[in-house]
């Protein structure tokens, strides 16, 4: 967050997370390469690469799935967390490869236009077995596409932070559909049961993880009234935040130079997690984009004009209590002086 617009360069850090993902996808690619030629010698150089692509881009989806519930279940994931739009954006294009790949192979040769011939060559629209799994792969390769084209900042603008959020969970609907794309698909035409069984740890896995995160959340969320015990003032971080859930609010409560504020945990940019951000130079500061605010009126130092919600606090025998009924954005709430009040 700055007063003058200037290009974005990428640090020592996200060199290294770029560097790391285009290896592990020069790796993946190449294994699976070599692994299908050794068990399929007579395998063609079209259907190779088909099934690297495919493997290639299933897993990385997996990951970038796991990495949300993974960094709210242990914060050392957060790393990864902030930085996956690359990842997103890498796999969209490794999807995208197989899905022209396929496109290419399969409907190029016929007398109808490749699009057509996807939607009508097989009609079977009502069997299971031979239900034309492709047009799954298409809808969520479509999905895909719409987010990795909006990740940018400009269509966030544009869209608003709700309906650019929406859009990006609707990377869950592209998930189900792929995992639907590869049971009525590849799967049908495999003996192995072993593939069968992996695809349904996969799904099992990742269902898991979120409802064990969520598991974890539902554990410290607190039952709104007018005044809720929410934590310890031995449990607070200089310059970090713990975050509470009262009813449908999400708090950050921040320790500031033996000064507690409460502020609503959601950022004006992105809705990003500002407790999981610090306080640099006095100001809340988002992990994900910068963004900052004063914990003691919730507002963006000027000339920015953000504003977050702002709780009152109170302290009682070592214990920090909230008001979920925020007074409103950008109010000024005097902050709880530990030194003062003992």
């Amino acid at each position: 967050m700055g007063l003058n617009y200037q290009a974005v360069s990428w640090n020592r850090q996200k060199k290294r997370y770029d560097l790391v993902i285009l290896l592990a996808v020069l790796v993946s690619l190449i294994s699976i390469c070599l692994f299908q030629w050794w068990l399929h010698p007579d395998i063609t150089l079209e259907t190779l690469l088909l099934r690297a692509t495919s493997v290639t881009a299933f897993l990385m989806l997996h990951f970038i799935l796991s990495i949300g519930p993974l960094a709210r279940l242990d914060s050392r994931f957060l790393p990864l967390l902030y930085n996956r739009r690359h990842l997103g954006v890498a796999m969209f294009i490794i999807a995208a490869t197989h899905g022209l790949l396929a496109l290419i192979q399969f409907h190029s040769l016929g007398d109808q236009p490749i699009l057509t011939s996807m939607f009508l060559a097989n009609p079977d629209y009502g069997s299971l077995k031979e239900f034309p799994f492709q047009v799954l792969g298409f809808f969520a390769l479509i999905i895909l596409f719409l987010m990795a084209a909006s990740s940018h900042d400009f269509w966030l603008k544009v869209l608003s932070p709700r309906l650019w959020k929406a859009l990006h969970m609707s990377v869950y609907m592209a998930y189900v559909l792929i995992v639907a794309h590869v049971a009525l698909g590849a799967l049908q035409y495999e003996s192995q049961e072993l593939l069968r069984y992996l695809l349904l740890f996969g799904f099992v896995f990742i269902a898991g993880l979120h409802f064990a995160a969520a598991r974890a959340s539902s554990r410290e969320a607190l039952t709104s009234s007018e005044w809720v015990k929410a934590v310890a003032v031995a449990d607070l971080e200089e310059g970090c935040a713990k975050v509470v859930l009262v009813g449908e609010e999400e708090i950050a409560i921040f320790l500031n130079r033996g000064k507690v504020s409460a502020v609503n945990n959601q950022c004006k940019h992105q809705q990003g997690p500002i407790g999981e951000g610090q306080i640099i130079n006095g100001c809340i500061t988002c992990p994900w984009h910068g963004y900052q605010y004063l914990p003691e009126n919730g507002q963006s130092p000027p000339p920015f004009k953000e504003q977050l919600k702002t709780y009152y606090l109170k302290l009682e025998q070592e214990e920090i209590w909230v008001n979920p009924h925020s007074p409103g954005e950008g109010v000024l709430i005097e902050p709880i002086n530990l030194s003062k009040d003992g």
